[in-house]
């Protein structure tokens, strides 16, 4: 079977250089710009400030061939499957970004924090449901 995947946007952000990026974004990330493609404008009606949603990345510079990690880059944390982790080296990486709307200009969102570096792709964008699901 084939999959195949198209970004709706990427992501504007004076992170550079992945080495200079916060590990998650509650250790100092940034806020970012998150450009939409034309195309799927029609995708952001519903989409208000002070929203939190969830970006889906995919993690441009992440290595794919990687199956084990230390968690947090830290070689005193005991190797663990990328799975059980966070880390941009993985399978398929994908990145997950649960960040706040703070302004909307046309079809650009800014948002944060987001520890995403500039140029990354942007996959999907989803809302964070605030009702549980046992109600």
């Amino acid at each position: 079977m084939n999959y195949s995947l198209k970004p709706v946007g990427k992501i504007h952000s004076e992170l550079k250089k992945r080495k200079n990026a916060p590990r998650q974004a509650y250790l100092g990330a940034p806020d970012a710009w998150v450009e939409i493609g034309r195309k799927f404008r029609k995708c952001v009606e519903g989409v208000a400030i002070g929203d939190e949603v969830i970006l889906i990345t995919w993690l441009h510079e992440g290595r794919r061939s990687v199956m084990k990690v230390h968690p947090g880059a830290d070689k005193n944390n005991p190797l663990m499957g990328v799975f059980a982790t966070r880390s941009p080296d993985r399978p398929n990486p994908l990145g997950l970004h649960r960040v706040k709307v703070l302004e909307i200009e046309g079809l650009r969102l800014k948002v944060g924090p987001l520890e995403a570096i500039d140029g990354t792709p942007v996959m999907d964008i989803k809302p964070v449901l605030t009702k549980s699901c046992d109600s």
